[in-house]
């Protein structure tokens, strides 16, 4: 899902298995999170009130070690439009999520959807301990009990493994059979573009983002609500080969949990930074089970470079400063 090489050993291990798809929050008192240097895909949007909450996609990148992950949150409706991308029984994982009756009612789609009876929703609720258990001094000191949900790739693989949910499914069907792969070139030449700023909702400073690009390792490094954005475990900062900004419709439902809703399908308007350079362009995603693509001004879809990619899902008219 990344683009990169691996050796033959690693290509043996994620071979066996189908992608984890994670819900990891972003809430102040949960940064720094563990786990998301490691993942292939990570897609950003708001949950609720302004607050971003992350569902990274662990694969390729989490093939040579157990990467701990979290802190784990619930679902939310439009991810699980994302998860559907990566296969008809893709591995969600999550605390509980959104019940309320009505469109953002997310545990009911999965259920809908045939998750609970297949096995491939993977919620604390129903797993429990030892494959989740809660760290309440992460940080160092005390946080909420919300903020404290931890897991590991090895341990969330392997309740799949206990579910016939390996690479193939119960009948042989391999999770991609039915999966357009992301399209990959070689780095190109560094463009002009430095660094990119947005703001998911401007009365929220502490979501606001910046990516830097740094030419010399070809890849963007985050910062998150102006502070470098790291990895709790392995200290380093958060990058991405491509940073993606998909533009969406953006309605909240007036309810007491402030639920939001986003466009997933569809089509709309994109910019794609990978390089230093930016492509103007556009995304379309036909169905929930369809991969969403990002196209040029022709029509033509976007080659990224090999590493991690980064999907900005921001409300349209949202400005970019680049």
């Amino acid at each position: 899902l990344n683009g990169k090489k691996f050796s033959k050993a690693e290509r043996e291990i994620w071979e066996k298995r189908r992608p984890l798809n994670v819900m990891i929050e972003n809430h102040e008192e949960s940064r720094p999170q563990s786990g998301l240097t490691s993942a292939d895909v990570i897609y950003e949007a708001v949950a609720e009130g302004g607050i971003t909450r992350f569902m990274a996609v662990f694969y390729c990148g989490a093939a040579s070690q157990e990467v701990t992950i979290g802190p784990v949150r619930s679902a939310r409706i439009y991810y699980v439009d994302w998860a559907s991308e990566y296969s008809d029984k893709p591995l969600y994982v999550h605390v509980g999520g959104a019940n309320r009756a009505g469109p953002a009612d997310a545990l009911g789609a999965i259920s809908k959807y045939g998750w609970l009876s297949d096995g491939n929703d993977l919620n604390q609720f129903s797993i429990g301990f030892p494959a989740f258990w809660r760290d309440y001094e992460r940080i160092g000191h005390p946080v909420a009990t919300e903020h404290t949900m931890y897991s590991t790739t090895d341990k969330l693989w392997a309740v799949a493994s206990e579910r016939k949910l390996d690479a193939k499914d119960e009948s042989g069907k391999k999770w991609d059979a039915n999966f357009t792969p992301w399209k990959f070139k070689d780095a190109g030449t560094n463009g002009q573009v430095s660094s990119i700023t947005f703001s998911f909702w401007s009365n929220q400073p502490n979501y606001v983002v910046k990516w830097t690009y740094d030419s010399a390792s070809g890849v963007w490094k985050r910062e998150n609500g102006g502070e470098a954005h790291t990895d709790l475990d392995n200290k380093k900062q958060i990058s991405a080969a491509n940073v993606v900004m998909q533009f969406v419709t953006e309605r909240s439902l007036n309810d007491p949990e402030k639920h939001m809703l986003y466009g997933t399908t569809g089509r709309g308007e994109a910019l794609v930074f990978t390089n230093g350079n930016v492509v103007k362009g556009t995304w379309q995603k036909a169905d929930r089970l369809s991969r969403t693509k990002f196209m040029d001004s022709k029509g033509v879809e976007i080659n990224f470079v090999p590493g991690q990619i980064w999907i900005e899902v921001l409300p349209q008219g949202t400005q970019v400063s680049y």
